[in-house]
């Protein structure tokens, strides 16, 4: 078994609703890596957010692989975290990050660069929910409702009638200071990975309970997945390019995860870009990989590869460090030991 010259630290945890996913996605992680002969170490941030940068600090590693999910971790926090500290990480940097968390920040980009979304409208907890039948005019019905910034669909809801809608934007208001109201698009749910600016294919994943939401997601048996999605050759390779553009419109990094609405008639709608999808053996990303090559492990290796600093700062060319090994793009030298 080979080693690898530089501490990896898989960083998982977190204060997020997120946090037990994230907790399986970094085990996986740590265990991919340390079969592959890397010098990985768990990185578990507590629950209080106060103690990140200590925990991270004290860790002592020379690279992150973030295997973090939810507010402050995918969201940018700890990507600038990082970038203080100067340890290259694995993902997208802090700005694509936070616009890929902010459903409505994600929209006003995919808008400004014509990838088609759904329809919405937002109410804020300052709006009387009393006047919610006119806010709502003639947007119809049924709607998603979703919080502006949770993810893993924590929150969302599907609703039919005003009194449901009310009841829906209470519960999405009491997770964040905005609610999403989306029109509802029949469809089929797709998802396309994308590693390092190529897609690597699309999965089709049908819920049982017709939407797929936190418990479709995580509950054994409530979910069918079908790899590749079950749509023509022609559509298939649309639907990669769509997802290629809405990564690119957040200047997306690394691995991420697009996940889309394809009707049956010829739309497509890009609902949300992930940038730290899950990284169980059995989360969406790695199936989609394995599709194109990629075992887990391996998959874990091309996207620690990939880890890096994304804010430049003013160097002493005197100081640059020296090193023998292979160049990774991050400006870390990782040399294999024998």
């Amino acid at each position: 078994m080979s080693q690898l010259a530089g501490r990896v630290g898989v960083i998982m945890g977190g204060c997020s609703a997120e946090r037990d996913v994230s907790l399986r996605s970094g085990e996986a992680v740590f265990a991919a890596l340390r079969a592959r002969g890397y010098d990985a170490v768990r990185v578990e941030l507590p629950a209080d957010p106060e103690f990140a940068a200590s925990t991270i600090s004290d860790a002592h590693i020379d690279v992150a692989f973030l295997a973090l999910h939810g507010r402050l971790g995918e969201d940018g926090c700890v990507q600038g975290l990082c970038e203080l500290l100067r340890i290259p990480y694995t993902g997208s940097g802090v700005l694509t990050s936070a616009l890929a968390m902010d459903k409505l920040k994600s929209k006003e980009l995919f808008r400004l660069h014509n990838v088609p979304t759904p329809p919405y409208y937002t109410v804020t907890a300052e709006d009387d929910l009393a006047d919610i039948e006119t806010m709502h005019g003639s947007f119809g019905f049924p709607v998603i409702v979703k919080p502006r910034g949770e993810g893993s669909s924590i929150g969302v809801r599907k609703v039919d009638n005003i009194v449901e809608l009310v009841r829906a934007i209470e519960a999405a208001l009491e997770l964040d200071e905005v609610a999403l109201v989306e029109r509802f698009v029949a469809g089929i749910e797709v998802n396309v990975g994308i590693l390092d600016g190529r897609p690597l294919g699309a999965i089709e994943i049908v819920p049982k309970g017709g939407l797929y939401d936190y418990a479709a997601k995580y509950t054994p048996g409530m979910t069918e997945y079908f790899m590749p999605a079950r749509i023509g050759s022609t559509r298939y390779r649309g639907v990669l390019n769509l997802a290629d553009r809405a990564a690119r419109a957040l200047g997306c990094t690394g691995p991420c995860r697009v996940d889309l609405l394809v009707t049956h008639g010829e739309n497509e709608y890009v609902l949300e870009v992930n940038t730290l999808p899950g990284m169980t053996e059995t989360s969406l990303l790695p199936k989609i990989a394995a599709s194109a090559g990629y075992d887990f492990t391996s998959l874990c290796e091309a996207i620690l590869e990939g880890a890096r600093l994304h804010a430049p700062v003013r160097r002493d060319p005197a100081r640059k460090r020296q090193a023998s090994g292979a160049f990774a793009p991050n400006g870390l030298r990782l040399a294999k030991l024998a």
